[in-house]
């Protein structure tokens, strides 16, 4: 398989990709194996819409193999033992105060692979994320996003 683009991963985010190739070759394989199998055995294929339901989802299944397989081959772990936890990088969770808002928000700053905004991880090359790295506790930044310009003040920097 030709090298892709190396992504920067989390070991948490890591091992989250190898636990859904894992489910998926496994569990997910085996369950679509007999949902085709008991589909046939309904008779003519032609209009047997059970069968090309479980015929789609055996092809999703295999992409997102070969996709995880791919991400699983091109990922570069962080090696958090020799990192200043005091200072904000990739593993680092935050507690910021937006002043706009007068609200605290906490972020997880994670590869771009792994961000997922509802659970408050966010992209180390996100604006928020990219302004982010290398600042303290007690830093003030100003990260300029698509509706202008927002100011924040970093509270608390720890790592899991």
């Amino acid at each position: 398989m030709a090298k892709g683009k190396q992504m920067l991963y989390t070991q948490q985010g890591y091992q989250e990709l190898v636990d859904e190739l894992h489910r998926r070759t496994h569990e997910e394989r085996e369950k679509i194996k007999n949902d085709i199998a008991t589909a046939r055995s309904f008779g003519d294929l032609s209009e047997n819409s059970e069968y090309d339901e479980a015929r789609n989802d055996q092809a999703k299944n295999e992409a997102r193999i070969k996709e995880l397989e791919e991400l699983i081959e091109n990922a570069v772990i962080l090696d958090e033992s020799n990192i200043d936890s005091s200072v904000i990088s990739l593993g680092s969770t935050v507690r910021v105060f937006h002043s706009a808002l007068n609200a605290e928000f906490t972020y997880e700053l994670v590869g771009s692979n792994e961000s997922n905004p509802m659970e408050g991880k966010i992209s180390d090359q996100s604006p928020i994320g990219a302004a982010l790295i290398g600042k303290r506790s007690g830093d003030e930044i100003e990260i300029e996003v698509p509706n202008g310009t927002v100011v924040m003040k970093i509270l608390e920097v720890t790592r899991k």
